[in-house]
């Protein structure tokens, strides 16, 4: 039976301002980090390089939304970028997992079709998910550029990230949000980059 002394209205109140803190801090100490980030996305689509993304459950969805943001549009009609998550398709996920184990899934894809000069951005709230660790250690060593978006601990993941953004917070949900946010900062600064404002 349903717990009908709940305050739902000041629940959302207490998760909505938690939330707005929590970007009011990265806001405030996030932007140069963040700016770096895009600027290296912005420079591999210019060179026509393409941008591979993975995470794992919220942060798998987070990398489609940041992959659907540059493949389609943010905020302007312009041309498709060269974006995809390696967390899309079931046939390559299952199979991976299966033959070289969950922690290789999306190194071995990183294997497959990154190339040099190619992005991988990696997000793990932990920032020590194992499958995370090791896509960016193969992106390393194929010469992929590396952007992890992490939680304020970040190891290990940030020992094979060209650029470390640790979002602020103890909440995995604050810094999911967070997320997202620098993901939309990103495709921004991209888009106003190759397409103007």
């Amino acid at each position: 039976m349903a717990n009908t002394n709940i305050d739902a209205e000041a629940v959302a109140e207490r998760i909505l301002l938690a939330s707005a803190d929590a970007l009011r801090i990265a806001a405030e100490t996030l932007p140069p980090l963040v700016a770096r980030a895009a600027d290296l996305v912005t420079a591999a689509l210019a060179a026509g390089s393409k941008v591979l993304l993975c995470g794992n459950g919220g942060s798998a969805a987070d990398a489609q939304h940041i992959a659907a943001e540059l493949a389609g549009r943010l905020k302007r009609d312009r041309k498709g970028l060269p974006a995809l998550a390696l967390t899309v398709n079931a046939s390559v996920m299952t199979a991976l997992s299966n033959d070289y184990g969950y922690d290789m899934v999306f190194a071995r894809q990183v294997e497959a079709i990154g190339s040099a000069g190619d992005v991988l951005v990696a997000i793990s709230t932990s920032g020590a998910s194992p499958n995370i660790v090791n896509a960016l250690r193969e992106a390393k060593s194929r010469d992929l550029v590396t952007i992890g978006l992490m939680g304020p601990g970040g190891a290990p993941m940030e020992e094979f990230c060209d650029v470390a953004v640790r979002a602020p917070g103890s909440d995995t949900q604050r810094i999911q949000e967070a997320h997202i946010a620098i993901g939309h900062a990103i495709c921004e600064v991209a888009e106003l980059a190759l397409f103007g404002d």
